[in-house]
Order: C-alpha cells, then sequence, then structure tokens
C-alpha cells in the first residue's frame, strides 16, 4: 500500500522524467560534446541512449516490482542489508554539494545572454529560483507533473525550431557523419554526457505516486529516456550545424547564439527564458526525489521522525525544506569558490553513476528471468562510464567507503551495547 498520495498519470510520468532528463543539459551539454569530440558527437548521443536503454529497463523492472519513495538506496538495501541502504543514501545526498550548485548556476547562465549580471546578481538569480521551488514543493507531485510537462513541450518545440527555421539537415552537414572523426574524444564527451541522463534514479522515488505504478512506471521510464535522447541529438546536430561551441563562454551561450541566428535577436528573451525553466524543471524533480529519500527513511525509523512529517497537501514538506536550504548553503559555497560548471559536473557524475552501478547490481540480485540478463548488462556497462570519468570517479569511492566505514563502526558499537 502506498503511503504517500497515488496521483501521477502516465502522460504527466513522461513529463516530469523528459524535463528531468532534458532540464539542466540540453541547451549547454550537446555544445559542450561538441566541444570535446566534434562531429563524432553526433554518433555520442544515440550510442549513448543506446548504453542507458539498459539501465532504464532496469529501473522499470525494479520501480514496477518494488514502488517505494526510498528510490534507489531503498532498492539497493532490499538487495545489499540496510548497511548499504543507509550508506547508498547519503552517497546520493552528496550530490547536493555540487550536483545542485553546478544546475543552479545554468539557471543564471542563460540570463547572461540579456544582461552584464555581477557576481551578486547571479547568485541572487539562484537564490530566487530555489524560493520557487520551495513554493512549488508544498504542493502535490500533480502539480509539478502538470507544470514539467508543459516545459518539456517547450523544450521539444524550441528544438524543433532549430531545424525548421535552419532547414535541417544542411547539405554539408550530415547528421551523421563518417570521415575525419575523433573517435578517441568519444570516451571523454560520454563521461561528461551521461550528465544528461542522469534523473532515472531521483525518478524512482516517485514511484508510489503513480495511479497505476505497475503499468505506467516502467512506460514512463522508457519513453521519457527514448524522448531525451531523441531531443539530445536534435540539438546536437543544430549546435555542430551551426557552429555554436567552442570554450567555455560559447558553450554556455550556445541556446542564445542559436536562438540569434535562427530566431531573430529580438527573441533572446524567449530563449533565455526556456532555458531557464529547463534548468528549473531538472532541479525541481531532483529536489523533490530528496525529499521522499530523507522522509522515506525518517518514516522507516532511519532518520529522526521529524522529518517524517508532512503538509496538508500530504506532501514530506519539512524533508524538502530541509534540501532546499542544504543546497542554497552548498550554492552559496560553490559561488564563493568560484567552481565552474563542468567540473562540478563531473564530480557529481561520479556519485551518480556509482548510484547506478549499486541498482543495476541489486537487479541482478532482485529481478529474474530478462530483467535480470538486462541487469546484468546495464552493471558491465554502467562500470565502463564510471571508469571513463578518471580521477573524478575516487570523489564517490571515497564518500562511498568513509559511509560504510562509519556504519560499520556504528553497528559494531551498537552490538557490544546490547551484550
Amino acid at each position: 500500500m502506498s503511503r504517500l498520495n497515488k496521483e501521477l498519470s502516465l502522460l504527466q510520468g513522461v513529463g516530469l522524467l523528459a524535463t528531468s532528463l532534458l532540464g539542466s543539459g540540453v541547451f549547454i551539454v550537446p555544445a559542450a560534446a561538441a566541444a570535446i569530440a566534434g562531429e563524432a558527437s553526433l554518433w555520442a548521443w544515440p550510442l549513448l541512449t543506446l548504453l542507458v536503454l539498459p539501465v532504464a529497463l532496469t529501473f522499470a523492472g525494479l520501480g514496477q516490482k518494488f514502488p517505494h519513495a526510498g528510490g534507489a538506496p531503498a532498492l539497493i538495501g532490499r538487495a545489499f542489508g540496510l548497511s548499504m541502504e543507509r550508506s547508498v543514501a547519503l552517497l546520493f545526498l552528496a550530490v547536493i554539494p555540487v550536483g545542485l550548485p553546478a544546475a543552479l548556476k545554468m539557471t543564471s547562465g542563460f540570463w547572461h545572454a540579456l544582461y552584464d549580471l555581477s557576481p551578486g546578481e547571479d547568485m541572487t538569480i539562484q537564490l530566487l529560483t530555489l524560493g520557487l521551488m520551495l513554493i512549488l514543493g508544498q504542493r502535490p507531485a500533480r502539480a509539478s507533473g502538470q507544470i514539467q510537462t508543459a516545459i518539456a513541450v517547450a523544450i521539444i518545440a524550441t528544438v524543433a525550431s532549430f531545424w525548421w527555421f535552419g532547414d535541417l539537415p544542411v547539405s554539408d552537414q550530415p547528421v551523421l557523419p563518417t570521415t575525419d572523426l575523433n573517435w578517441l574524444a568519444v570516451p571523454p564527451a560520454l563521461a561528461l554526457m551521461f550528465w544528461c541522463f542522469v534523473g532515472l534514479e531521483a525518478f524512482t522515488h516517485l514511484g508510489e505516486e503513480f495511479k497505476n505504478a505497475r503499468r505506467d512506471f516502467p512506460l514512463a521510464l522508457m519513453l521519457g529516456v527514448l524522448l531525451a535522447g531523441g531531443v539530445y541529438w536534435a540539438c546536437s546536430v543544430a549546435v555542430v550545424s551551426f557552429g555554436t561551441f567552442g570554450d567555455q563562454q560559447a558553450n554556455g551561450a550556445s541556446l542564445p547564439n542559436l536562438v540569434g541566428q535562427l530566431w531573430g535577436e529580438q527573441w533572446l528573451w524567449l530563449a533565455a527564458l526556456i532555458g531557464y525553466l529547463a534548468c528549473f524543471a531538472s532541479i525541481n524533480i531532483y529536489l523533490q526525489g530528496f525529499a521522499r529519500l530523507l522522509w522515506s527513511l525518517a518514516d522507516e525509523g532511519k532518520l529522526p521522525a521529524a522529518l517524517a512529517q508532512r503538509n496538508r497537501q500530504g506532501v514530506p514538506a519539512r524533508a524538502f525544506n530541509l534540501v532546499v536550504l542544504a543546497c542554497a548553503v552548498c550554492a552559496l559555497i560553490g559561488w564563493w569558490w568560484g567552481l565552474s560548471i563542468e567540473e562540478l559536473m563531473r564530480y557529481a557524475n561520479g556519485n551518480f553513476i556509482l548510484v547506478y552501478l549499486l541498482s543495476m547490481a541489486a537487479g541482478c540480485v532482485l529481478l529474474t528471468g530478462v530483467f535480470r540478463i538486462v541487469a546484468l548488462v546495464a552493471t558491465l556497462l554502467c562500470g565502463l562510464v564510471l571508469l571513463m570519468l578518471g580521477a573524478q570517479m575516487l570523489y564517490a569511492l571515497g564518500i562511498l567507503f568513509v559511509f560504510l566505514l562509519i556504519g560499520r563502526f556504528s553497528g559494531l558499537r551498537q552490538t557490544s551495547a546490547a551484550r
């Protein structure tokens, strides 16, 4: 029996996942990937989508069989024990210091095309964005689903307009080129591009809130992944065709530059708004997922009971407020230290990929039949992507080791006290 309101439909689920996957990356990462791999990045997007499909199928099988607001940590705990569940939950929450500041920096970045913002004004936009999410987070998941479905439509329409007004594909730029490609640059590009497909594990936290979880949850996952993969590739074709990529500043301004070329300079404000809303949607679902993780752990007695309180709308508002506060503090620290978006993304990817790897391993234990075979393939793929991160993966592995060590010593003390 679900502990939360069962209100999400299939369409709202697809909208939530699509905007989660597209939001903070669709108008920046294609340019960053093109800067690394050039025209080879046009092959990297279909390849990455194919690599992610076994991961999505495994999450679909796990979410269908074990819908739980605790999401990936709860699934991993079911397979490998309470100590691993707590450690992975903390590993997932450790994304907040690096991942959310990166996404928030993107929200303010779109407005730089219109205004010469000072660092203080940049930070103000980020904090106001969190304030809007704080208001939305007091409403049921259905409200976020409706808003984010509308944002997903706006994103898809924007990318479609690039093809329409740009008369793509152009004759001198094939959509899948076959000559003079730098294939050696594809692995590092894939390691960065994986950022665009993090969100699957956050989506699992909403499994309890579908009206028909067994039918709609796996469908929403698969449709959301395929839709996002297609939109990323289509956007990448536009970026490469019109050359709106290069250094960090050029990559950040990729969307305004495309709009300026194809729509006209008078529409730059609309481009900034759409880019902002895309990032808003992605961050929102992560905050929702983090809050439900904290709430679930508290509801099961694994965290202080105060975090298990829900508001009149049936939403874990206290846990959500705590997540927003933590995000604001981390954003301020990142702003003070002057960390770049790409650096923050790579460190966050290490946490996400490690959570994915352990979730896929849990699928090998918990699932049967074809789903178990798919989970095994997904485990190998996640391990390969983790290796592509190089030194950045040590951040995630180190954090997990520390949390497991703390859990081990805590368990030993409790056992000694019981004796």
